[in-house]
C-alpha cells in the first residue's frame, strides 16, 4: 500500500506517465496472431516507410493498423504544436513500440451434420503504436 495523501500518490503516479505520441484502438475484430504479423512489419521504421509497407500489404490488420498509424501521427503533430521546445523535429517520428494484446472473444455456433454443434471463436485485440523522434 502506498503512503501518504491521495494527491501525493495521484503525483508521484502521473510521474511515471509515459509521455510520447501515441494511438491506441480496443476491440480491433482481428486476432492477434493476424495483428502481429503487421506490426512486425513496421516495428522500428520511421512513419513514411511504415505507411508505405502498411499501404500494399494484402493483410487485411493492415488498413485497421493504417489507420490507427496515421491517428498515432496526428496525435504526435498535435503534441509538437503545444509544445515546440520539447519536440524539435517532428518529421524524424518512427514507430519505437508497436504491439496487441488479447481481447475478448465473442463465442458462435455453427450447425453441423447429425444435430451437433461446433463452437466459433470470433477474437478480438487491443492494438497500441508508440511513436517516438530521432
Amino acid at each position: 500500500m502506498a503512503k501518504g495523501h491521495r494527491s501525493q500518490i495521484k503525483r508521484e503516479r502521473n510521474a511515471n506517465k509515459d509521455v510520447r505520441p501515441s494511438a491506441k484502438l480496443s476491440y480491433a475484430r482481428v486476432s492477434v496472431q493476424k495483428a502481429c504479423f503487421v506490426l512486425d512489419a513496421i516495428r522500428g521504421k520511421d512513419v513514411e516507410t511504415a505507411l508505405g509497407i502498411l499501404a500494399y500489404n494484402p493483410r487485411y490488420a493492415s488498413s485497421i493498423i493504417k489507420k490507427l498509424l496515421e491517428s498515432a501521427i496526428a496525435n504526435a503533430e498535435y503534441k509538437y504544436s503545444q509544445d515546440p521546445t520539447k519536440y524539435p523535429n517532428p518529421e524524424n517520428l518512427y514507430v519505437a513500440e508497436c504491439y496487441a494484446n488479447k481481447g475478448p472473444t465473442m463465442k458462435r455456433i455453427q450447425p453441423r451434420a447429425q444435430g451437433r454443434a461446433y463452437r466459433i471463436e470470433k477474437r478480438m485485440s487491443h492494438i497500441t503504436i508508440v511513436l517516438d523522434a530521432r
